[in-house]
């Protein structure tokens, strides 16, 4: 991130597809990095950062009759300033807008420059668009690089980058082949319970809610990250037990599998595992033997 720069990138989502749209400028004289999701009833989510900080601040709001609402609060809950943009268009060149603190009521005023769009189609191709991401490290931040290929009609989320805050310097990237996912790409948790958190990247969805992510687990002695051969089905970690739990549903929810691992030499190993699929003619699930 460039200092005299903010990069403002809107999520649109029309249809339940979603467009991302890059802007550069300011808000007064300070420079920050904005990204929000627009959902096709108006309902957002967003986040913003100062770069000369790059910690994210969550927002949520509304697009409404072309006027843009986004409210910041503190750790309470408690609403703290408003970002408003009237007469909003994803298709603007430029745009304009209102920061506002809610209890002094001063204003800062925002101006945008439209920079890219990540837009959708079988036509349309580009490569290497940087996102950021609304979740960091104390001291690192990440962004997500997307690419769109001719003839597929998704963006996919091909690689991500580590930097330093404050200095901006490039500390590792990945590459992989993950599925875009709005603005929750990136999450960061204590994944091997070792006392220090690591990140994962959402790489698909399947059929119901299930999803898998790619792991990356923090070596304390190179303070590097490393990509683990953690994977499954929606996996959820509990930091009391320390074991990693797996659940992955099919068929409209009629077949089922549970899952429960623990962690050894940074690799999941399997505690037990138990498999239920529907029965008519008991009207119940029963358990099955796992394939």
């Amino acid at each position: 991130m460039k200092q005299t720069l903010i990069i403002l990138t809107f999520f649109l989502l029309t249809n339940n597809l979603c467009g991302q749209t890059s802007y550069t400028g300011f808000i007064d004289r300070y420079p920050i990095e904005f990204v929000t999701n627009i959902y096709s009833d108006g309902v957002t989510r967003a986040f913003y950062v100062y770069t000369n900080f790059d910690d994210p601040i969550k927002i949520n709001g509304t697009l409404k009759n072309g006027l843009l609402t986004l409210i910041e609060k503190d750790s309470f809950g408690i609403s703290k300033a408003t970002l408003t943009f009237k007469n909003f268009k994803p298709e603007n060149t430029n745009i304009e807008g209102v920061w506002k603190d809610n209890i002094s009521n001063k204003q800062l005023k925002i101006t945008l420059t439209k920079s890219f769009d990540i837009d959708y189609g079988d036509s349309i191709q580009w490569q290497n668009k940087e996102l950021l991401q609304p979740v960091s490290l104390k001291d690192k931040y990440f962004k997500i690089v997307i690419n769109k290929k001719k003839g597929d009609f998704y963006a996919s989320v091909t690689g991500i980058k580590i930097f330093e805050k404050k200095t901006d310097k490039l500390i590792q990237e990945f590459n992989m082949e993950c599925q875009l996912w709005g603005l929750d790409n990136v999450s960061i948790d204590d994944y091997n319970f070792d006392g220090f958190i690591d990140f994962s990247v959402f790489e698909q969805s399947y059929a119901g809610p299930s999803t898998s992510s790619i792991f990356f687990l923090f070596n304390p002695k190179t303070g590097k990250y490393f990509r683990s051969s953690f994977e499954g089905t929606s996996l959820e970690f509990d930091q009391k037990t320390k074991r990693i739990y797996e659940h992955n549903q099919c068929c409209a929810g009629r077949s089922h599998m549970t899952a429960e691992y623990k962690v050894v030499n940074n690799k999941m190993v399997l505690l037990k595992r138990a498999c239920l699929e529907y029965d008519e003619k008991i009207e119940d699930f029963k358990k099955v033997k796992c394939e």
